[in-house]
């Protein structure tokens, strides 16, 4: 089958659009998801490749920004193909798209801590994918943020850019995604008096990494205290990332189940495809799941759970916004301010998107924005009584 490869521009600048390569062996969904990536101003279509091999062979010379890489093709599938191909282009942005399976699910997430920067769930057929509304905006997004990530991190390393290239007329026709002020320009509020009760956390894109990372991290404050995360996540990879929570934490996590109660010592995660709250039953409090429409255009929503736990724990919720597109977790993360409990986001420098957390700091709601690798001791000392 041929393969269809666009020729590299001569000159590269951070206004032009970002690069993508698409690798799927559908000639179909091919041709679907490069006609949505070319309708966009500031993203082009530099390859449309069959197999893992062709991706593996022209990468050099097409010089993508942005691979949308399949995981089952013949020839070499996903999985085998990403490590060649970022051995070829190092600072490429590889995004994983594979259908709702278990095993899926599972090599989406070994292909993330191989070095792909995220996923993303493709509808089970081609009648499906067309009307997909929903695929199409999350893929649009994760090119547009990720890419632009990748592209703020080369100029630092590279800062000699052809300043002529400000000038073009085009430039003003492309819509960058929005970078946030830094951390540092920002204004944080003191700790409140409130002994935390409850960990909330929201999460989405390279949350899961983060999630891990975390997790390993704050075991005595989930001997303590229970925590509830939602990630941005659909139905299969959630069970999935339960998992490696569990394993991660050495405690037990899973996808909270409608009604059970809420313990200390557990890890509950909202389930793909529903929202999640905590909620009071009697003397108990529980997880209740909802069936609702998406918040922020997510479902599960890190929002409902954020202000569930207002009802529940009053002030003595720590909210914790990780990375992630979008401004989830902002609204919810006022209302437990104003209820008297505390809000730490995650800063720009270690978030894959600084979108949901940058939200949060913006919106001037936090008692701290730190690095992934300074949350777990904050957190641990925050429920020791620290409030400094």
């Amino acid at each position: 089958m041929s393969v269809a490869v666009m020729s590299p521009v001569a000159a590269e600048s951070r206004y032009e659009p970002l690069r993508v390569m698409v690798v799927d062996d559908s000639v179909v969904i091919r041709g679907l998801i490069s006609r949505w990536i070319d309708a966009e101003p500031d993203l082009t279509v530099v390859g449309s490749l069959r197999t893992g091999l062709d991706a593996v062979n022209q990468v050099e010379r097409i010089r993508p920004d942005v691979a949308i890489l399949d995981i089952e093709m013949p020839d070499l599938d996903g999985i085998s193909a990403l490590p060649q191909l970022l051995a070829k282009k190092r600072n490429l942005i590889v995004i994983m798209a594979s259908t709702l399976t278990r095993r899926n699910a599972e090599i989406s997430f070994k292909a993330m801590s191989l070095g792909a920067a995220d996923y993303i769930p493709k509808p089970e057929s081609t009648r499906e994918i067309s009307a997909a509304d929903v695929f199409k905006h999350d893929l649009l997004q994760k090119i547009r943020h990720l890419g632009a990530r990748a592209r703020r991190l080369k100029s630092v390393a590279s800062p000699s850019i052809a300043p002529a290239a400000r000038t073009t007329p085009s430039a003003s026709a492309i819509r960058p995604a929005p970078v946030a002020p830094v951390a540092s320009r920002l204004v944080t509020r003191p700790f409140s008096a409130s002994m935390p009760r409850a960990l909330l956390i929201g999460s989405s894109t390279g949350g899961p990494q983060a999630l891990m990372t975390l997790m390993a991290e704050i075991g005595p404050v989930i001997d303590r205290v229970p925590v509830l995360i939602t990630q941005h996540m659909p139905p299969t990879f959630t069970t999935i990332l339960a998992e490696h929570l569990a394993r991660a934490s050495k405690r037990p996590a899973h996808e909270g189940i409608d009604g059970e109660a809420i313990r200390p010592g557990t890890i509950y995660l909202a389930p793909g495809g529903k929202h999640m709250r905590a909620a009071k039953q009697g003397a108990n409090i529980v997880i209740a799941l909802d069936d609702g429409p998406p918040v922020n255009f997510c479902k599960p929503a890190v929002d409902p759970l954020f202000t569930s736990g207002i009802d529940v724990w009053q002030g003595g919720v720590l909210a914790l916004v990780l990375t992630g597109m979008g401004s989830d977790g902002m609204r919810g993360g006022k209302e437990v301010v104003a209820a008297g409990g505390n809000v730490i986001a995650q800063d720009e420098a270690s978030s894959v998107v600084w979108g949901m957390p940058g939200a949060a700091a913006n919106a001037g709601i936090c008692s701290a924005i730190l690095p992934l690798n300074q949350i777990g001791a904050k957190i641990t000392r925050l429920f020791s009584g620290d409030r400094s």
